[in-house]
C-alpha cells in the first residue's frame, strides 16, 4: 500500500491536509508520465473505449479526469485521483488475470474485455493502488463477483457491469454466506467510480466504508436492488464524498445511507422508485443535496437525527410520500472543488441518456422467468418487475415455484405487466413479507398504507395471476395493526386465481390521482383477513371467489369485510357471486362499514354484495358504524344472496337494505368497470 503517514493519518480523523483547489478540469496542469499527465491519459482511455463526447452544463458527461472530491489534490496526488495514468496498460479477459493485475504493485490501467466470472460466486477481487479498471467498449462485465479497495488509495473504476451475486430468497440480505458487494471501499482514498451499472447483487451494490475518504460516485446506474449505497461504518466523522448523475431506479433504500460523513455532496441524481427511503443523513453527516429528481418514492431526504443536517436545495419532489427533510446550510461544495449543476428541470433526460456503461443497458423480453434455482432470468420478483417497469413494452413475468420473501413494487411505467406463478396453482408461489402499517421506522416514523404493502401494483393494466401474495406479520406476538399484503392504484388491475393473506386490511384498493378511481376486477380469487380487509376508495369488483373472515375467537364481534371509503366519480365495492365463509361464530361478522378517512365528508362509501352465498358468521344488521360515520347514511346493500347468513328471501329485514331492481340494474360488473373505455376484463 502506497498510503503516506500524513495521509493515514487524514484517514484516521486527523486534521485534513491544507488543499490547493484545482483548476476546472479542462485547465488541469499535465502531470508526469508517458501520456503526458491525468488529462491527456484519461482521454486516451476515452478513445480507446469509444466514449462519446457530449457535454452538459457541468462538462464532459465523459470527463479525462475525475470529477468531484475524488479531484482534490494532496501533497502525494497534485492532480486528485488519476488511477493507473503514467503507468502500462493491460487486457484482462477472466477472473484470475484482473485478480493478478489489481493486486500489482505498480499504477497500471486495466481493461476488462467481456464477462469476467469467478470461480467462487460472490467472491471479491482486491484491488491495490494506482489503478484504473475499465470496460473495454461495450458489454464488459463482472457476474458473480466484486471488487474490495481496502487501505488503498488513487483507484478508478469505470464503464463496468456489475450483476447477479444476488443469493436467491435473501432479498434482505443477512445470510452468513451473502457478503456480495458489488464495490466496497475500506479505508481508503481517492476513489471514482464512474459510469457503471450495478443490479442485482448479494449485499451492497455500492460501500464506502470505515474512514474512506475523497470519493466521488459519478454517472453511475444502480437498479432493481434492496440495499443500494451505504456510506460510514465508523465513529469518525472524515468522510468527503461526492455523487454526482447517478440513477436509481427501483431501490428500496440506502440511497444512500450516508453516516458520519464530514462533507457529502449529491446533485443531478435521479432517484425513482425508493419504496422504503431516498437519501439519508445519519451520525452527524454534513449533506447538501442539489438540483435532484425524487419521484416514486417514500421519505425522500431524512436527517436522521440532531446533529445530522441536510441542506436540500433546489429539487423535484415527485409523486413522493413522506419526509423532504432540510435542515438548512450546512457547507459550500463551490469552495472545495469546481461544479456546474445542471438545471433540474433536465435531470432525468440527461441522466437518462448518459447514466451507466457504454452500448444498451437494459433488453427486457416480452417474458421473463424468475426461479430460486438460479434456471430464472431473475431470482427476485422485485427485479423482475422492475425491470419491466423500464421496458418500452409489457412483460410477462413468469414466477417459478418457491416463496419469495421480498417487498414488490410494481412501479409507475410498467404497463401491461402481468405477474403469474408457472404451475396455475396459487399455492405454489407464495410472495411473502411481515410490515406492519403501525410498525415504526428505524428513523422515525411509521409504514403506513403505503410502506407496509408486500405487493404495490402502482402501474395501469397489470395482471396477477395463479399465486399468493402474504403479509405475515405476526398480530400474537406484536398486536393488532393494519399489515397489507396488497395495494392497487393503477387503473385496469386485473387479479386472477389470486390468494390474499392477512388480518387487518388485507387488501387496499386505492382510488388512485386519475380524474376517475382507479378500476380492479378480481376474480377465482381467495381473500382473507379480520377487519376492514378489503378497503380503500377505488372501484373494485369481486367475483366468482371466497371472502374469508378469520375467527377472532369473540363470542359478538370477528371483524368486518369491507370498509369502502368510495371517492367522487367512483363506484364503490361490488362482491358478485361470491362466497363468504367464516370459523366464527354464528352472526359475528359484519360484510362492512364506512370509511370516512380523516373525516373527510366528500368520500361516499358504496358496497353492494349481491348473488352471493353468505355463511352463518354474517349477523344482522350485516353493517356496522365506522368512527362516528353510520352505516345508514351510506350505500350498504344486498341482492338476492343466499346461505345461512343471508337475509331471508323476500324478507324485509332491518339492517339488510336490499337493492331495488332499478338499483340491481345499476351495481352490475359491467356499469362498474366498463367505462368509456369499454373495458372488459372477464372477456
Amino acid at each position: 500500500m502506497r498510503l503516506t503517514t500524513t495521509r493515514t493519518a487524514a484517514l484516521l480523523g486527523a486534521p485534513v491536509l491544507a488543499l490547493t483547489l484545482l483548476a476546472p478540469a479542462a485547465q488541469a496542469a499535465p502531470g508526469p508520465g508517458h501520456d503526458g499527465g491525468p488529462v491527456a491519459a484519461g482521454a486516451a482511455v476515452l478513445e480507446r473505449i469509444g466514449a462519446p463526447t457530449t457535454t452538459t452544463a457541468d462538462g464532459p458527461v465523459w470527463s479525462p479526469v475525475a470529477t468531484g472530491f475524488a479531484s482534490t489534490p494532496t501533497d502525494d496526488l497534485p492532480h486528485g485521483t488519476t488511477g493507473g495514468a503514467g503507468g502500462d496498460a493491460v487486457t484482462v479477459r477472466d477472473a484470475a488475470a484482473l485478480a493478478e493485475a489489481a493486486a500489482s504493485d505498480e499504477p497500471l490501467t486495466i481493461y476488462v474485455k467481456g464477462t469476467i466470472e469467478p470461480a467462487e460466486f460472490g467472491s471479491m477481487i482486491d484491488v491495490a493502488s494506482d489503478k484504473t479498471i475499465v470496460g473495454f467498449a461495450s458489454g464488459a462485465e463482472l457476474v458473480g463477483v466484486g471488487l474490495r479497495l481496502d487501505h488503498v488509495e488513487n483507484v478508478i473504476v469505470r464503464n463496468l457491469r456489475f450483476r447477479d451475486s444476488y443469493v436467491p430468497g435473501d432479498w434482505d440480505g443477512k445470510s452468513a454466506d451473502n457478503d456480495n458487494d458489488g464495490i466496497r471501499v475500506d479505508t481508503s482514498s481517492h476513489v471514482w467510480i464512474d459510469h457503471n451499472e450495478l443490479t442485482r447483487l448479494g449485499d451492497g451494490l455500492i460501500d464506502v466504508r470505515k474512514d474512506s475518504t475523497a470519493v466521488t460516485l459519478s454517472w453511475n446506474y444502480l437498479h432493481d436492488h434492496n440495499k443500494t449505497v451505504g456510506v460510514g461504518w465508523t465513529d469518525n466523522v472524515v468522510t468527503e464524498i461526492t455523487m454526482h448523475h447517478n440513477r436509481f431506479s427501483n431501490t428500496y433504500q440506502r440511497n444512500a445511507s450516508i453516516d458520519n460523513v464530514a462533507a457529502g455532496h449529491l446533485y443531478n441524481n435521479w432517484f425513482d422508485g425508493q419504496a422504503q427511503y431516498g437519501t439519508m443523513s445519519r451520525g452527524a453527516s454534513q449533506l447538501v443535496v442539489e438540483s435532484s429528481v425524487y419521484s416514486n418514492g417514500e421519505d425522500a431526504i431524512v436527517a436522521k437525527d440532531p446533529a445530522s443536517k441536510v441542506d436540500s436545495r433546489d429539487n423535484r419532489f415527485t409523486t413522493i410520500r413522506g419526509r423532504k427533510d432540510d435542515t438548512g446550510p450546512t457547507f459550500d461544495p463551490a469552495a472545495r472543488y469546481p461544479y456546474t449543476p445542471d438545471d433540474v428541470a433536465d435531470v432525468t433526460r440527461v441522466v437518462t441518456r448518459g447514466a451507466g456503461t457504454l452500448g444498451a443497458q437494459e433488453k427486457v423480453r416480452r417474458t421473463v422467468t424468475v426461479a430460486l434455482d438460479g434456471t430464472g432470468d431473475y431470482a427476485s420478483i422485485g427485479a423482475a418487475v422492475g425491470a419491466a417497469s423500464r421496458s418500452p413494452h409489457p412483460v410477462d413475468v413468469v414466477v417459478e415455484p418457491g416463496v419469495y420473501r421480498e417487498v414488490v413494487r410494481v412501479w409507475p411505467g410498467a404497463d401491461g405487466t402481468t405477474i403469474r406463478g408457472a404451475t396455475g396453482d396459487p399455492e405454489d408461489v407464495v410472495l411473502t413479507y411481515d410490515l406492519a402499517a403501525g410498525q415504526a421506522k428505524f428513523y422515525g416514523g411509521t409504514f403506513g398504507h403505503t410502506g407496509s404493502p408486500v405487493l404495490s401494483v402502482l402501474a395501469d393494466d397489470v395482471t396477477l395471476r395463479d399465486l399468493t401474495v402474504e403479509n405475515a406479520y405476526d398480530e400474537a406476538a406484536n398486536g393488532g395493526s393494519q399489515a397489507l399484503a396488497l395495494r392497487t392504484s393503477g387503473d385496469r388491475t386485473v387479479l386472477d386465481g389470486v390468494r390474499l393473506l392477512g388480518n387487518q386490511d388485507t387488501y387496499l384498493a386505492d382510488p388512485g390521482s386519475g380524474a376517475a378511481a382507479a378500476r380492479t376486477y378480481v376474480t377465482d380469487s381467495y381473500i382473507e383477513g379480520d377487519v376492514d380487509f378489503v378497503y380503500g376508495g377505488g372501484t373494485l369488483v369481486v367475483e366468482d371467489s371466497e371472502i374469508r373472515s378469520l375467527d377472532r375467537g369473540s363470542a359478538t364481534n370477528n371483524g368486518y369485510v369491507a370498509a369502502p371509503a368510495t371517492v367522487p366519480g367512483g363506484k364503490g365495492f361490488l362482491f358478485t357471486g361470491t362466497r363468504f365463509t367464516s370459523d366464527a361464530a354464528a352472526g359475528t361478522v359484519f360484510l362492512g362499514r364506512p370509511w370516512h378517512p380523516s373525516s373527510n365528508p366528500l368520500v361516499d362509501p358504496s358496497v353492494v354484495v349481491r348473488d352471493s352465498w353468505l355463511g352463518a358468521h354474517v349477523g344482522t344488521p350485516a353493517w356496522s358504524d365506522m368512527s362516528g360515520w353510520s352505516w345508514r347514511d351510506d350505500f350498504m346493500r344486498e341482492y338476492r344472496n343466499a346461505g345461512p347468513g343471508a337475509a331471508p328471501a323476500g324478507a324485509v329485514v332491518d339492517g339488510r337494505p336490499q337493492l331495488t331492481a332499478d338499483e340491481a340494474a345499476a351495481h352490475t360488473r359491467e356499469a362498474y368497470l366498463s367505462g368509456d373505455d369499454g373495458w372488459t376484463p372477464w372477456r
